[in-house]
């Protein structure tokens, strides 16, 4: 693809110099949804608080749900009808979380990882030096952190780091494809990565003119929603080229995939919906779009099932949209 190409050479100097020194930007923001005024697909259950972020565990099946303040993490079973959930009252607020080893959660705050066991509810503070923005854990158990300051940490499960990966105005999002990973930073709306051990920056692109999420699919992929500009990014890694445009407009922001069927997942908050795209092939395909609860700024998909849950930044509602369902059409 010509553009990729154009803009591989044209950021790849960046990465060798630390891609810090671009002009930076505010992080991108979903936009404000209207109210809906179409009932949302699938069922929609009570839950505690409004999410702001909410991500399922294939070890346990449970999903977890963060609110605006970053203070509780709600744990919600999704087999039970509406799903039982308990609240958890993080002892630091966090801005994001993540699925870690199977059977917990991991919470990124300022000076802290949270790691929640999914059983239990109980919560290990691992102290880190540095206000987090990002968390993933490696089948190796092994934890990657990002920080406001634009640095990657890898730390080991006792929280020691034992590398410093610097560079970047943020690491803002993770995302693994094997042994690469791949960082993106929103005040620069740049995605980078960084292979296996190594302790510099690797090839850059722009992502975009305001990139909000970030999403690892197969076959070495990565997918970014670009609000601003109303389109989906999916790349390559290693070597990190763009290969796909998505123009899904209405301000798409959280992402899902799911494995089973290639297909990735994203809201759209300016429009109260959600949209699937199959990306086994080279042109964008649609293949679903829903009506969602109001504001849907997270979103999730169960590996085992496929099935979609989606939440509300606003009102207190968790939406699921069963794989049948949508094998039906419905």
């Amino acid at each position: 693809m010509l553009l990729a190409a154009a803009l591989l050479a044209g950021c790849s100097g960046d990465s060798e110099t630390g891609a810090g020194d671009a002009p930076t930007r505010e992080p991108a923001t979903p936009a404000a949804s209207p109210p809906a005024n179409t009932a949302p697909a699938g069922e929609v259950h009570p839950v505690p608080t409004p999410l702001t972020a909410l991500v399922s565990d294939p070890g346990s099946g449970n999903l977890a749900g963060l609110d605006s303040a970053g203070t509780t993490l709600t744990l919600l079973d999704p087999a039970t009808r509406p799903p039982t959930s308990h609240q958890v009252r993080l002892p630091a607020p966090a801005v994001s979380v993540a699925a870690g080893i199977p059977g917990e959660f991991l919470a990124a705050g300022d000076g802290m990882i949270l790691r929640v066991d999914a059983g239990t509810r109980a919560v290990d503070e691992i102290p880190v030096d540095g206000d987090l923005r990002s968390v993933r854990s490696r089948p190796d158990s092994t934890l990657i952190a990002g920080t406001a300051d634009g640095r990657v940490l890898v730390l080991g499960r006792d929280g020691v780091v034992q590398r410093t990966v610097t560079g970047l105005a943020s690491a803002d999002a993770l995302a693994l494809t094997g042994d690469t990973l791949a960082v993106l930073d929103r005040r620069q709306t740049l995605l980078t990565e960084i292979a296996s051990g190594e302790e510099s920056l690797g090839l850059a692109l722009r992502a975009g003119t305001g990139a909000a999420n970030l999403v690892e699919a197969s076959f070495d992929r990565v997918v970014v929603t670009d609000p601003d500009s109303g389109q989906l990014l999916v790349y390559t890694t290693d070597p990190l080229v763009l290969r796909q445009r998505y123009p899904v407009g209405s301000s798409p922001y959280a992402l899902a995939y799911d494995r089973r069927s290639d297909t990735v997942w994203v809201t759209c908050t300016q429009s109260n919906e959600i949209v699937g795209y199959d990306l086994s092939t080279g042109i964008p395909r649609e293949v679903g779009r829903y009506p969602t609860v109001r504001q849907p700024n997270a979103v999730t998909v169960d590996a085992d099932t496929g099935d979609l849950y989606i939440g509300s930044a606003t009102e207190p509602g968790l939406q699921r949209i069963s794989a049948d369902q949508r094998e039906r059409g419905q």
